[in-house]
């Protein structure tokens, strides 16, 4: 289980890889984000883009996942106050290869809640050719393994 103690800046960790799906792409996009270029393989042909490509708001909530199933669902996260500095840098594709990794910028003991702390993180995203696709920060809210002792 990690706690706010365990988070020291400097750390770099995996957040693990995802290949995204075509079919999913799609679906995603038809519920929340249906641009052309997200939808449709023949408008997104004749696009900018020159093919399909994912949603950015989809390649966070991939990105989110990948959090969860590396470290946040073994974790006494008490959720975020928000995501800072939000960058989609390339197209993701249906086939692309995702790997994350996450990066502790800063951690800090909330003075009005004790028993809790706060990280900030960079999220990184590449994809199979190494190219960085997505950036992101912000601060996630942990328990404090030792509230007792915290004031």
């Amino acid at each position: 289980m990690y706690y706010w103690e365990d988070f020291k800046v400097g750390d770099i960790a995996s957040l693990g890889e995802r290949t995204v799906d075509r079919d999913e792409v799609i679906a995603f996009a038809t519920a929340y984000d249906p641009q052309p270029f997200h939808v449709d393989e023949a408008a997104a042909a004749q696009s900018m883009y020159g093919g399909l490509i994912a949603s950015g708001w989809h390649t966070a909530a991939m990105v989110m996942r990948m959090m969860v199933d590396s470290y946040l669902g073994r974790s006494a996260s008490l959720g975020s106050p928000g995501i800072d500095n939000l960058r989609w840098l390339k197209p993701v594709r249906p086939g692309d290869t995702l790997k994350g990794r996450r990066v502790v910028l800063e951690t800090r003991a909330s003075q009005s809640r004790p028993e809790m702390g706060m990280v900030k993180m960079r999220w990184e995203v590449s994809n199979q050719k190494d190219e960085l696709v997505m950036t992101m920060e912000g601060y996630g809210m942990f328990k404090r393994r030792h509230a007792a002792g915290a004031a």
